[in-house]
């Protein structure tokens, strides 16, 4: 069975040859999207997609910040290793376009570096989840707490965004990997009243 996997695929993948490039692409996305429907693995990661880099967007939430000398290191490790994580993105597909989830530094390097969009065809590997705005925010801290610093008042931004969106201080706190009391301190520091004003809107709105 396995020899005639690899048989068919070598005859597939021979007649790409005489494809241009972005047909070559698009033919490539098509065969791992059929393997992924035959795959037991249900994960994002089971599913890589490379999509043009110019349609790739950073959110407009993300907290994480990458000192010059990191963001230098990410650059070394990319052109040098390559990229070995996917770039975390949900599909605004009406219109045409990737919002980035996690990797929003691993986008920049894959854009604004030279020599690396050229070696990857003006392309980024992506991985697509599809959530709502909320849950989007969520999974971006939880990806970049453990890694990174994220300013005080961008993270008192996500989490009055996600009280407008009708988060709970216990779903907030439980989503995002915080304590009361640093909760209380992202919320001081908005300066919102709102946030306080009534029951529904204090620390004990569970």
């Amino acid at each position: 069975m396995e020899n005639n996997i690899k048989e068919n695929l070598d005859n597939i993948l021979g007649s790409l040859k005489q494809y241009p490039l972005q047909k070559k692409i698009e033919a490539i996305n098509a065969i791992y999207r059929e393997l992924h429907k035959a795959s037991p693995f249900n994960e994002p990661v089971d599913l890589i997609q490379w999509v043009p880099a110019d349609q790739v967007e950073a959110n407009d939430y993300n907290p994480n910040i990458i000192p010059p000398p990191e963001m230098k290191l990410l650059e070394l490790s990319i052109r040098e290793d390559g990229y070995t994580q996917p770039i975390v993105v949900y599909q605004d597909a009406e219109n045409e376009r990737y919002i980035v989830v996690d990797g929003f530094h691993r986008n920049r390097i894959g854009k604004e570096i030279p020599d690396i969009r050229e070696r990857i065809h003006g392309h980024l590997p992506v991985t697509i989840i599809d959530k709502s705005l909320a849950e989007r925010i969520s999974s971006t801290i939880r990806h970049n707490r453990a890694r990174g610093t994220h300013g005080i008042a961008s993270m008192s931004k996500v989490v009055e965004e996600l009280y407008f969106l009708g988060w709970s201080d216990k779903k907030i706190r439980e989503q995002l990997g915080m304590e009361k009391d640093e909760l209380l301190r992202l919320k001081q520091f908005t300066g919102l009243g709102i946030l306080f004003k009534d029951r529904e809107y204090s620390l004990t709105r569970e």
